[in-house]
């Protein structure tokens, strides 16, 4: 048991039981008396703890706290999970621009730095040791990301010139911000085009001006929710697989050979996805589809290790792009 457990055991033991022996600590703890020592000095100086000994009942428990500063246990031991998040939320403080949240991010990055750094090991050799390395990441500057934040949270028209990377053209969109997502370390603003008059998602790197309009947003009303099935817009853009979703859904039905299979198999595409093994080993792997634009990248990077058993257009489009692979290694 490391110290930073013992912390918590301790904090448990004095809660749970309200008077504890110190024969209780040294025992349940594995401990010296010298470490004991050590550790409660430690509680009571440097995290406020308001332990006391209590002469009359032979043991340690907790004063009340009438005045004082506040005694909390810090995070001081992580999961993986727990430390992935927290140095993500470090990353993406060092890589937001000045703008909208400028002012609040050094106070923030202090806390996040001495979070890091309360257990046994400083928050200097926690980032010395963990890496947190971005896949696909487009280092752009996002001039207008203050803008369409401002817009998004004030309920704002926004019109702006959205750069389309496939057709390689400029398109002036009169829009209505509904939310902004961080989505495979890229920002996007899902919105009402009024253009379309529909529901899009911009990249926001792709977004080459901005102008905040007096204009209230458009909200999503009743007859568009009940035109894609009475469903709720964060239900509408997660329906479908990764940023490119909607209302019609199609499932795509993938088969993995068994070596990609010890892969794939503990990886989530979707959240309603269903998958299965087969007696071959290979795996079945069902999920649900708006767009097959992002789908259709995922499937071609496992190569010949996967095939699209269905939808037929599915099977179809990844059929020709293979083809046309080919051809330029005639």
């Amino acid at each position: 048991m490391d110290r930073s457990e013992r912390f918590y055991k301790i904090d448990q033991m004095i809660a749970g039981r309200g008077i504890v022996p110190l024969n209780d600590f040294l025992s349940e703890l594995d401990i010296s008396l010298a470490t004991f020592k050590r550790d409660l000095e430690y509680l009571r100086d440097r995290l406020n703890a308001p332990i006391v000994w209590d002469r009359d009942n032979g043991g340690y428990r907790y004063e009340s706290q009438s005045t004082g500063p506040t005694f909390a246990l810090p995070g001081m031991w992580f999961n993986a999970s727990e430390a992935h998040a927290l140095l993500l939320i470090q990353q993406l403080l060092k890589d937001i621009h000045p703008g909208l949240l400028s002012q609040h991010i050094e106070p923030l990055q202090s806390r996040l730095k001495a979070l890091l750094g309360s257990g046994d090991h400083s928050a200097d050799e926690v980032e010395k040791r963990f890496r947190m390395i971005h896949a696909s990441q487009r280092v752009l500057p996002l001039k207008h990301f203050e803008a369409i934040a401002t817009a998004t949270l004030g309920r704002k028209q926004l019109k702006i010139q959205h750069y389309n990377r496939e057709r390689d053209e400029t398109v002036e969109r009169l829009i209505s911000p509904q939310q902004i997502v961080f989505y495979r370390d890229n920002w996007y603003v899902d919105a009402w085009c009024h253009l379309r008059a529909d529901i899009r998602s911009f990249s926001i790197d792709a977004i080459q001006g901005a102008e905040p309009l007096t204009a209230k947003a458009k909200e999503i009303g009743k007859a568009k929710l009940k035109e894609i099935g009475k469903a709720k817009l964060k239900e509408y853009f997660e329906k479908g697989y990764g940023i490119f979703s909607g209302a019609k859904v199609q499932w795509a039905k993938l088969k993995f050979t068994p070596a990609r299979a010890r892969w794939v198999a503990n990886e989530q595409w979707h959240p309603e996805q269903t998958a299965q093994f087969e007696p071959d080993g290979s795996y079945l792997l069902k999920i649900p589809y708006s767009d097959d634009r992002e789908l259709l990248m995922d499937i071609m990077k496992h190569g010949d290790q996967v095939e699209v058993l269905a939808p037929a257009n599915l099977r179809k489009r990844v059929t020709q792009i293979l083809e046309s692979a080919a051809k330029k290694y005639a």
